[in-house]
Formats: C-alpha cells, structure tokens, sequence
C-alpha cells in the first residue's frame, strides 16, 4: 500500500524526504500518525524515525524551515514545530533504536537499532506500522505485524509476545483498554488474557501516568467499555476500587437495590452522549465526567436497609463531596477550581432531583441557584445523566419535570440575578453593628439573615434587611451601637444583588 500521495498534501513530509536523501539515511514517519492516517482521524503529531542520528535530520529540515529546534540528546530525540493550513503540526525526530528493560523499572536500557528492532519495540501493531520517507520508496507501508489488518478488524494487539510487552512497560495494559475505549476496538483473546494474568505490575507504573491513560478513557466517545474492561482485566481494583466498591446488588426480605457500578457507568456515558455541548461544559469536560464517576461513590458506606423502605443511602452526597478532595490527591489530580467544580456537583446532584417531586417554591430554587452558582448547567447536565431507567416512558417523564424546574430557575434568575449571589449583611457588617469580636454569634446571625433573604421575608438591600437584623440582635441581647447610615460604607454588595426581593 502506498500513501504517496497524502503525504504530498504536506509539504513537510516531501521535505524530509529530500534532507534524508541528502544526508543518506533511511528515515520513516511511525506510530500514531500513521495509524491514524489509515483510520481517516486528524492528526498533527509527526514522529520520524530514521536509521542514524534523528537530531541531525531535524537540524537539517529546521535549517530550511527556518524554524527552531528543541534538542534532547539523552534521549536521541529532536522536535521542531511547523504550520501547514492554518494548523500547527509539531515533528518529532529520533534515530532507529531497540530497547530492554529490567524488571522493577519502566526506564528502558537504549540502543541504537535498524528500523525492525524499532518496529519490535512497539506498543501495538496499529501503532508498530511505518511509512518510508525516501524517494526511492517514497509513501510504502511498511507493515512486520499486521497492523493493517488489526485495523480493518478493529482488533488491538501486541506485535511481540503480549507477555513480554507488558513485562517490559506494564503502562501498557492501560493503553490497550485506552485505544479499545477511544476506537471502539476488541483486545485480542491472548493479549487480554496477558493484562489479567499480569495487572499486578501496574504497581510499577507512576501515578501520574495511569490517571493519565484513565482520563483519555474517561473522556472516550462511550467510557463505559473502558472502565467494563478495566474491571474485568483486574485493573480497576488496583488503581480505582473505591469505584469496584458500588459493584454488586444486596437483596434483603425480596428488597434490593440497582448496582451502583453500572448505573455509575451510565451515568458516565449520559454525560458523554448529551446533546448539550454549550462551550462553557466543554471546556469542563473531563471534570463533569468524573462529577458522573463520583456522584455516587459513597453509597457503600451509607447503605442501610429499613424494613418499611428497603435500601436507602442517605447522606451519600456530602459524604461523597468529603472525599473528592483524597480522591483527587491519590489519582494525583488538581486540587483547585476543577475539584471544587465535581465536589460540588456530587454534594448538590440530589437536589434538582428533590424538586422535581414537590411543589416547587421560589425559596427552594433560589437556594440551589445560589448554592450552584456559574456551576448550575453542569449541574443540571449531571442530574439529568442521572436518570437511568429501562422504562423508557419513566425516563421521559421525569426528563420533563427537569424541564419545568430549568424554566423556573431561569425565570427565577432573569428576575434576582443569583448566580453570584451576597447577601447584603456581611459578618464585617454585623460585627460593626453589635461592636461584636469574631464569634460564633457573628455567624448565626449571618445564616439567619442569608436565610430570610432566600426564603423572600426580607430583601436583599441594607435598608430593607437592617430592621431585621436589629431584631434578630435584640433577641440575643444585642444592641445595635451603629447607625444606619453608619453601617452604609460598610455595605460592599454588587448592585445586580441588591434587588432580590418577594
């Protein structure tokens, strides 16, 4: 098979050619690129590989390129970036070369090699096939294993041994799961069999490098297959098992109750599959899809069976939202906004869900627009990925409840403007008021007013909320020691906050 004439759509590609010529060495664009130049799928990371030194080629094509290139020489390895149709493509160069490894280690012991010892040294076959980048030859396929036919079989599998493979990088067994979820591809019966003989040695294995092969399955067309796959090889309960945890159903006097794992798993393809891709959840993706993965992992520890009701797990969500933060920590994942964004929606996921079953009330929903804030769509779009059900009609009925409480919550805030919601009566304020110190007391007031504001009894202005705290002060003993104009330069509430009101 012959690619010559894609490659020319490039002129990078002709390029390299020409300085390889030049310089007399063999050189091949492998890997990823070619895989998926064979799948139809957009790719812009080149890797070359050529028989000699790959920093010598690359300095040759940035010398024409006019273009700086970023050397690694421990590595043998050399990258420039370069532009083709309003697109950036970054090239990665590096010299042909076999690899052995020791048995506690990832790190390879490194050789120089001929292009078979760099083919052998691949993960899968798909990922083993090569393209020739000279003009002798220029655009075969040079294919030892068979990648080809893995790919119109949709099959993954490992070019050596899958024994030895895995052996030599156990990270592996991750990416095969990886590209089966992503590709919608089957693991060959052998190399599976290898990943479950073998899940041990993902203990080798960094953290930070398996939490990054989980987030490309998480963020997959359809995640369930991965995380499916990862369970039956063993993986999962090595690197996740508070999520193996929800597997199972308990059934007690007749009574049980969904298993956890599963509906967890389409909770999480619900989330991939919506139709709302607005560009604020874009760019939040990955951490709406672990709000998905998470909503749910502390119903083992609150599961209960009542006699009256059955299986009940109440106070899973804030005991869930306690432990996003360790989670995150030992998956080696960010503590900051991206954490506070899913322990949020896993403290707050029952909530529209409770409004869909009672009359709703003005001061229910502005307590969970406030408590949401800019966070309200990814809420909303987790709670409705919440709904699983095989009654189809069941399914839609309460997708139209959601509908209703969505039209109630924006009229609601076209009206009070709550996403940012302050109440207007700060703890600054209270303490200037009473002459109070830092205390206990300072914070009860602050509740009890923040309270009367969303429940509509007082407005959220300093003139309309002050009478009430006066009052609320003089139940406690409390005299006000400031007067109202007094407290007015104090008052640091947004304008947009200061019009809620019955």
């Amino acid at each position: 098979m012959n690619f010559s004439d894609t490659l020319h759509k490039n002129p990078v590609f002709d390029l390299i050619a020409r300085e390889a010529d030049q310089l007399g060495v063999r050189a091949y664009v492998i890997g990823g690129f070619v895989r998926d130049l064979v799948l139809g799928r957009p790719s812009k990371d080149i890797d070359v590989v050529c028989i000699g030194s790959g920093i010598t080629l690359a300095e040759a094509v940035g010398r024409v390129l006019h273009t700086k290139v970023s050397q690694f020489p421990s590595f043998g390895t050399a990258m420039l970036r370069t532009e083709h149709e309003g697109q950036d493509w970054e090239v990665e160069f590096v010299g042909a070369r076999k690899e052995s490894y020791r048995s506690d280690s990832r790190k390879p012991i490194v050789e120089d090699g001929t292009l078979e010892d760099d083919q052998n040294r691949r993960d899968f076959t798909i990922n083993a096939m090569g393209i020739s980048l000279n003009q002798a030859d220029y655009g075969e396929l040079i294919d030892p294993f068979g990648g080809l036919k893995d790919i119109k079989r949709k099959m993954i599998r490992t070019p050596l041994d899958p024994a030895i493979t895995f052996s030599d990088d156990p990270l592996r067994m991750m990416r095969a799961i990886r590209f089966a979820s992503q590709l919608s591809f089957d693991i060959e019966p052998d190399t599976f069999d290898a990943i479950v003989r073998m899940n041990e040695r993902i203990s080798i294995v960094s953290r930070e490098r398996v939490t990054d092969e989980l987030n490309k399955i998480i963020l997959s067309p359809t995640p369930s297959y991965g995380f499916k796959l990862l369970y039956h090889a063993g993986l999962l309960d090595r690197i996740f098992p508070e999520l193996v945890a929800l597997k199972g159903v308990e059934t007690i006097e007749g009574k049980g109750h969904k298993d956890n794992f599963y509906h967890t798993l389409q909770v999480l393809d619900n989330i991939a599959n919506r139709a709302d891709k607005s560009p604020v959840l874009r760019e939040n993706e990955l951490w709406l899809r672990w709000s998905a993965l998470l909503h749910d992992i502390a119903k083992p520890a609150t599961k209960r069976f009542d006699q009256k009701v059955g299986w009940t797990f109440h106070g899973h969500e804030d005991l869930g939202a306690k432990w996003v933060p360790g989670i995150f920590r030992t998956m080696k994942l960010p503590l900051n906004e991206h954490m506070r964004f899913v322990q949020k929606l896993v403290r707050l996921h029952l909530r529209p869900i409770a409004l869909t079953k009672e009359q709703i009330t003005d001061s229910a929903l502005r307590r969970l627009l406030v408590d949401a804030g800019d966070d309200l769509d990814g809420l909303m779009a987790l709670c409705r990925a919440d709904i699983t059900s095989k009654n189809y009609e069941k399914v839609q009925k309460h997708l139209r409840n959601f509908d209703k409480v969505e039209r109630k919550l924006h009229d609601l805030e076209e009206r009070d403007k709550l996403r940012n919601f302050q109440p207007v009566i700060t703890g600054e304020l209270i303490m200037a008021a009473f002459n109070l110190p830092p205390s206990k007391e300072v914070g009860e007031l602050k509740t009890v007013i923040r309270e009367a504001i969303l429940d509509g009894i007082v407005p959220n202005t300093l003139e309309g909320a002050y009478p009430f705290l006066a009052e609320e002060g003089k139940k406690r003993g409390l005299t006000v020691s400031k007067s109202l104009a007094e407290l007015s330069s104090l008052s640091a509430v947004p304008v947009e906050n200061e019009h809620l009101s019955n």
